[in-house]
């Protein structure tokens, strides 16, 4: 099948050198931040000591009250960067309550991960209200109560719709990957969302990019916003970027063999286009003796748990998937991503690759490309008109 795009300038770029920590415009230690004694213990212990350019800049003005726009690129700390100022306000006065809204299940049970660990040894309680899992016992979970729900935003109209959310207990609204959100078709259930609300609340928007779809967002629902942009380009620097070339279809599998046996290849994420080809992948890479798992629209949100943390935990050092996994999917010490199939749009690569080179630490990305093969890229707005394709594909 072809790609939607193949101009292999795209996909080649060598990592730049780290650059000296004098040339970051870093103002804060995270011992620096106004937090209380416990939150601060818990974040240092995570290992956290001085944050990215996007912490730095987002938790003083979050801790402040002041609505907001953060522009960055994937990988660069951003759930920290509203969940520990947000976690503050709670401490602060337990009545406060937050709504975050991901794109997908995988990025809000991420950031539920997320909050737990911060929140650690603190009497903070959360809801995750995702598809895909019970909702009777995301309902019974609100019932209780929760200072957080992370939810995304069908399942979080389906509750509000049985009368088992109310969009006006929230003072704190996060709206993560929001272009992520638009592309994915989900505009009319914001909206929804949004109407719910009330008026008197902080709102934050976290995007890596900022078209005109999410500016009419943000015109819409934030008050004044502070805007933060420490984005730097399309991809991180610290991602060293190249193509594997073939021939034949046939001759893909070897390739990537000859790659996979290689010491440096540790921890590897694999992308294909379908369902069916992910789960091919993943049975030739098996029978040929790799310790692999598999995430695809065919698994079960359970089985997706589990690759995923045999993932993390390296019970097996390759995860082969499809772009489900390309967004929110924080895990450690991904030495290598590779394209096995090429992505739909620009975006989408940008988004696949960035599972590597989290945190300033230095990651591949490697894609393959029929020899000979060189087309105009096609935009990342013309690519998307096919979404509703492409979610069944995944």
């Amino acid at each position: 099948m072809t790609a939607s795009f193949c101009d292999e300038s795209k996909f080649i770029k060598r990592a730049s050198p780290a650059k000296p920590a004098g040339e970051v415009k870093i103002e804060h230690n995270f011992a620096d931040f106004k937090v209380s004694p416990r939150l601060k213990e818990n974040v240092l212990s995570k290992g956290y000591e001085r944050p990215t350019l996007i912490q730095d800049r987002a938790i003083p003005e979050i801790l402040n009250g002041s609505d907001l726009i953060g522009i960055a690129n994937t990988g660069t700390g951003k759930t920290a960067a509203f969940l520990i100022p947000l976690i503050e306000k709670t401490i602060r006065n337990k009545e406060e309550k937050s709504l975050i809204v991901a794109p997908t299940r995988e990025l809000a049970e991420q950031i539920n991960i997320e909050l737990k660990d911060f929140s650690k040894g603190m009497p903070i309680y959360s809801t995750v209200a995702v598809g895909g899992m019970n909702i009777r016992f995301q309902i019974n979970s609100l019932r209780r109560g929760s200072s957080f729900v992370i939810g995304t935003p069908g399942r979080l109209n389906d509750l509000v719709k049985r009368k088992c959310l109310n969009m006006r207990d929230f003072s704190n609204v996060v709206l993560d990957e929001a272009d992520r959100m638009l592309d994915m078709g989900f505009i009319a259930d914001i909206r929804n969302i949004f109407s719910g609300l009330r008026q008197e609340r902080q709102t934050i928007f976290f995007s890596a990019t900022i078209s005109k779809e999410v500016e009419s967002l943000t015109s819409s629902f934030l008050k004044s916003p502070v805007m933060i942009r420490t984005k730097t380009g399309d991809t991180a620097d610290n991602i060293d970027q190249d193509v594997i070339r073939f021939n034949r279809r046939e001759e893909k599998m070897d390739i990537l063999h000859n790659f996979l046996i290689k010491e440096e290849f540790k921890k590897v994420l694999i992308f294909g286009e379908t369902k069916r080809g992910v789960q091919g992948i993943h049975q030739d890479l098996s029978s040929r003796g790799f310790k692999t798992a598999s995430i695809h629209g065919d698994k079960t949100q359970n089985e997706r748990r589990i690759a995923l943390r045999l993932f993390k935990e390296e019970k097996v050092n390759i995860l082969v998937a499809t772009d489900v996994a390309a967004r929110g999917i924080d895990v450690p010490d991904v030495s290598h991503v590779i394209n096995y199939d090429l992505p739909h749009t620009y975006d989408d690569y940008v988004h696949r690759i960035g599972r590597t080179g989290r945190a300033e630490h230095k990651g591949t990305a490697l894609t393959f490309v029929r020899a000979g093969e060189n087309t105009a890229p096609r935009s990342p707005r013309e690519g998307f008109r096919r979404s509703a394709v492409r979610q069944n594909r995944n």
